[in-house]
């Protein structure tokens, strides 16, 4: 899908605010409400706009450990690999889940209530999962910058 630079305009205000009303959003891009609107649900429709969230702040939901588990695999047979993306996908504490190349399979973003907790997920149900091999762990201590927006090319 081609992006022009009112498609552009309209992503970038719903990157930073994506509360903002149709008319706001209209106004902010230089647009009328209705061209506005249309716009907006064929950036949703083509895939483009994959949803809203509201962005919580960790300490207020309980869970302020927040690791990145680096995990080899000792086996990457199918049903193993199909089993090990069931358990990612089915456990709430793991955000985000990316194969990688190099020294390692995948890495997780997981958050945990406290360090205990962490151990304890990672001894009693990731480490026992068939085909993984080892966790590897970094803890966050302090988190430098944090953004959901992804950079926009210049409109032309």
């Amino acid at each position: 899908m081609n992006l022009d630079k009112l498609d552009l305009a309209i992503l970038k205000q719903l990157q930073e605010n994506a509360r903002l009303s149709n008319n706001e959003l209209a106004e902010k891009v230089g647009l009328s409400a209705s061209p506005c609107w249309r716009r907006v649900k064929r950036l949703e429709e083509n895939g483009v706009i994959r949803g809203y969230v509201a962005l919580l702040e960790p300490e207020y939901t309980g869970t302020p450990i927040q690791a990145y588990a680096h995990i080899s695999l000792s086996d990457h047979r199918p049903e193993s690999i199909e089993e090990f993306d069931h358990f990612v996908a089915g456990c709430p504490d793991i955000l985000e889940c990316c194969s990688l190349s190099g020294q390692y399979d995948y890495l997780l973003k997981i958050v945990s209530t406290s360090m205990a907790s962490y151990e304890h997920f990672i001894s009693s149900q990731l480490l026992h999962l068939p085909g993984v091999q080892s966790v590897n762990t970094s803890f966050v201590l302090d988190q430098k910058k944090y953004t959901t927006a992804l950079p926009l090319p210049e409109p032309s």
